[in-house]
């Protein structure tokens, strides 16, 4: 079945390309809304928009068959993404496309405000010749704060520096040591304020920000502070910026974004001292081409089942090409761990030894949980809501990893535990071809397959020939199979693949054969 995506607001052609290229069906209704949208949204599997299409929880009820939701941009104001998350939905968005753009426009407001360059554009348009009027400042030897130093901040400070420009900054997940790779001073909020020039806002719209910027926090800057805003409205809270304005307090304003948007009327549209453009900063051709050709990467990625870098609720960081190959295997041993448990644990532990062990493996995590928990539960489960599945199932992940191993043939391996039960693998030889290497503590190395059993047993002569003769009776083709010891004396295990599914009457037989301790059966 083709799966379709729908695309409610533009994006560039290139990216829709990409996606008809890879077989997509590309379903381009701009501008659509209300019950038009939810129609659209029935068995969608994809949906693109940028930041005017409000995707709530009624869309999110309307489009069941979503896998993923791409935003053609950085805010995700427009997204409930907790509410995504919780049905199991990837939201995905292209956080660097806009960040030069965004960080230029920043720089131009802070030109434009020094110099009252719209001010006096606009009276020499009307006839007035008002050189003294609009009399500036220079940049250079000024103090720039910034609050938040993340992609785009960076940049602004980058360019702040090449104006001969002072630079301090606020951000609280930014270190000591990165601060100085970047030329920046680090200090409290209040102090940036206190000693800044000019002041540039460039943090993300959330509880803890939205209205960060107040009449407390701007009490303490000079009268000659002028600030920027081109991150999102509502971080600097406008009825405070106004009345600090008029009071003279501060000496001007630069703002992209507002608390409502669209807004053409304010009382701060009033003042000779504020400079204002409609959301612009995103708004050059070059962004946008980028967020539409990165999001429509995404959404392919995430339908196609591979691993998504820019997915937003996913609790996992990019992974690498030495990990990328695991993956894949982390879910496969999960569904495997999960049909030879055969219950839902209370503990589930995921452990990467080896080389894996020294990267940021909590996609391995994941992708094993995944799996463990689409043989387990009746939820439909994914990358995205398989962390809050097993909070609701009662069961407690662990994640471990560790550059070393202690297997007497591989290097890398996966381990599942829960309880006492625990199974491990790896990819081995130059395929990269699966292989199962320990069942409870037992040394295996067999390639997982998709009926096989697991069958421990007393370590004692004709017990092998017996589950095979019983086996061949039934007509049941052993297909592959290994013997595992462990270091218990008279323990062992057998792995058995077989070409055909084991009925449950031949299983209870099998357990009653002698020497036999148990019989599992996988589906791998």
């Amino acid at each position: 079945m083709t799966k379709r995506i729908l695309v409610t607001e533009q994006i560039a052609e290139t990216g829709l390309n990409r996606l008809r290229h890879a077989g997509f069906e590309v379903d381009i209704q701009l501008g659509v809304s209300g019950r038009e949208f939810y129609m659209a949204l029935a068995g969608a599997h994809g949906l693109i928009v940028r930041s005017a299409t409000q995707v709530d929880v009624a869309a999110l009820d309307a489009g069941g068959d979503l896998v993923v939701i791409g935003r053609a941009g950085v805010g995700l104001d427009n997204i409930d993404v907790q509410a995504a998350t919780a049905r199991g939905v990837m939201v995905v968005n292209a956080p660097e496309s806009n960040v030069i753009s965004a960080a230029e426009h920043t720089i131009g407001l802070m030109l434009a405000m020094a110099r009252n360059i719209p001010q006096a554009h606009a009276a020499l348009k009307l006839g007035r010749w008002e050189r003294s009027k609009w009399e500036g400042i220079e940049l250079a030897g000024k103090t720039l704060g910034i609050i938040g130093l993340g992609r785009i901040g960076k940049l602004v400070a980058q360019r702040a520096i090449a104006f001969d420009m002072r630079v301090i900054g606020y951000d609280p997940f930014i270190s000591e040591e990165r601060a100085r790779q970047l030329n920046v001073k680090m200090m409290p909020l209040d102090q940036v304020v206190a000693l800044a020039d000019i002041l540039t806002v460039h943090l993300p719209k959330n509880r803890e920000t939205t209205g960060m910027i107040n009449h407390e926090v701007l009490r303490t800057a000079k009268p000659t502070l002028r600030i920027i805003n081109v991150a999102r409205g509502g971080i600097i809270d406008e009825t405070d910026l106004l009345a600090t304005l008029r009071d003279g307090r501060i000496a001007g304003a630069a703002l992209d974004v507002f608390s409502t948007e669209p807004m053409t009327s304010s009382p701060l549209f009033e003042l000779d001292n504020v400079v204002v453009t409609p959301h612009l900063g995103a708004s050059t051709r070059e962004a946008q081409d980028r967020a539409g050709e990165v999001v429509a990467d995404m959404v392919q990625l995430a339908l196609d089942g591979e691993f998504v870098p820019f997915a937003v609720n996913i609790a996992a960081s990019e992974t690498n090409e030495t990990l990328k190959p695991f993956v894949p295997l982390a879910e496969r041993l999960g569904r495997v761990f999960a049909s030879f448990i055969g219950e839902i644990p209370t503990d589930f532990e995921v452990i990467s030894s080896g080389e894996i062990g020294a990267y940021d493996s909590r996609i391995v995590t994941l992708s094993a949980l995944k799996g463990l928990l689409s043989v387990l539960s009746t939820e439909n489960v994914s990358l995205v809501n398989a962390p809050l599945v097993a909070k609701k199932l009662g069961i407690k992940v662990h994640q471990a990893a560790t550059p070393t191993t202690t297997h007497r043939d591989y290097v890398n391996l996966i381990t599942l535990r829960a309880g006492e039960r625990n199974i491990s693998a790896t990819l081995a030889g130059r395929r990269r071809e699966a292989r199962i290497v320990t069942v409870d503590d037992h040394i295996t190395d067999i390639p997982p397959s998709e009926h096989m059993l697991v069958v421990t047993n007393d370590d004692r002569p004709g017990v092998i020939g017996r589950v095979g003769t019983l086996l061949g009776n039934a007509n049941i083709n052993i297909s592959n199979m290994d013997v595992g010891k462990t270091e218990r004396q008279g323990s062992a295990i057998m792995l058995i693949a077989t070409s055909s599914d084991v009925p449950d009457e031949l299983v209870t037989q099998l357990r009653a054969l002698p020497g036999i301790v148990s019989v599992a059966t996988i589906r791998g």
